[in-house]
């Protein structure tokens, strides 16, 4: 998963030329899914827009899957979500992930600029996903009052739903939807939250269109050609801050900048927890190592891979050789 970070003295165009060319070596080195993510008002990532992003890359790529990590559907219609990406699934048959994420995907201020027709009793975020899944299979619903709608174009293979969270909540909600469930590692590092949110997750599922449980990790990795230039560079990117709100919520901001900005935002009381990202790190070796133990420790399927420096040189040399760790080994 690439986030189109815009680097020093990089334009927004650049940061999306870096994008694209990441996606296309992806295709060329093997790599099975591509996917970018969603973030407001930010003069450090240039994605805003995926479904957008998605259909360029659609235009430039030949078979690799290419998706988002994630929409956040809290913001949007589920019909026009659903519209968006069965006219990506029309044009790239196939090949299409629709992943949905839980967080705002900014501070407050974009928030209320995404939301100004949402009303008080708004749905919440999982009757908006049933409603989303019932649109991408074309599923009536004679409780429903929107049944009878069709999410137009109806392509012959819809888009894959992929639900992203790091709770033991988001992963009840996917089983419950028999869809696939991608925990953010970089979000909650906790062992026991990942164990407890997995388990939940494969003793609840309810089968659909997706027969067995199908559990993903994503993380963030920094590869170097020594374990030590690999560390003194996760040195430089290992600090975030978790924003606790009085409702509940939490929020993860990777500066001090951020938190001063969210302040400056919102109304609501928050508390700050300074810790370490969560970044596997090392020599390909070292880092193919960890990711076995990873893979191994979880019963996971798939691993997808967010690389935590902003300098396209570094993150295109990751993606090789993350592909050379691996190229012979059969896990």
């Amino acid at each position: 998963m690439d986030q189109s970070p815009v680097g020093e003295r990089e334009t927004a165009n650049q940061a999306f030329l870096n994008t694209i060319r990441l996606a296309q070596k992806a295709e060329e080195l093997g790599y099975y899914r591509f996917w970018v993510s969603e973030h407001h008002d930010s003069d450090k990532l240039a994605g805003s827009s995926p479904e957008v992003l998605i259909a360029y890359l659609f235009a430039v790529t030949k078979q690799i899957r290419v998706g988002s990590g994630g929409v956040m559907l809290q913001h949007y219609s589920p019909y026009k979500v659903a519209e968006n990406f069965n006219v990506l699934a029309a044009l790239a048959p196939g090949r299409v992930d629709l992943g949905i994420g839980r967080a705002p995907g900014g501070l407050p201020r974009s928030t209320r600029a995404l939301q100004q027709n949402e009303s008080g009793n708004s749905p919440s975020l999982g009757d908006k996903l049933v409603l989303l899944k019932r649109l991408l299979a074309n599923e009536p619903d004679a409780e429903d009052s929107l049944n009878g709608v069709r999410a137009t174009p109806l392509p012959e293979q819809p888009a894959d739903l992929y639900l992203l969270g790091a709770s033991a909540e988001s992963a009840e909600l996917a089983a419950s939807l028999g869809i696939p469930y991608v925990f953010s590692q970089s979000i909650n590092g906790e062992k026991k939250t990942i164990v407890e949110a997995f388990g939940l997750y494969r003793s609840h599922f309810q089968s659909g269109y997706l027969k067995q449980p199908q559990a993903i990790l994503a993380l963030s990795v920094i590869i170097a050609d020594s374990d030590e230039e690999a560390e003194q560079l996760a040195a430089a990117n290992s600090k975030i801050f978790k924003i606790h709100l009085e409702s509940g919520r939490t929020l993860t901001v990777k500066n001090r900048e951020q938190i001063e900005e969210y302040g400056r935002q919102t109304t609501e009381p928050y508390t700050i927890q300074e810790t370490q990202a969560n970044i596997i790190y090392g020599s390909k070796e070292t880092v193919r190592q960890k990711l076995i133990a990873i893979h191994n420790e979880y019963q996971i399927g798939e691993i997808i891979v967010t690389v935590a420096l902003n300098e396209f040189a570094q993150r295109l040399y990751a993606y090789e050789q993350l592909q050379e760790a691996f190229a012979q080994l059969k896990v």
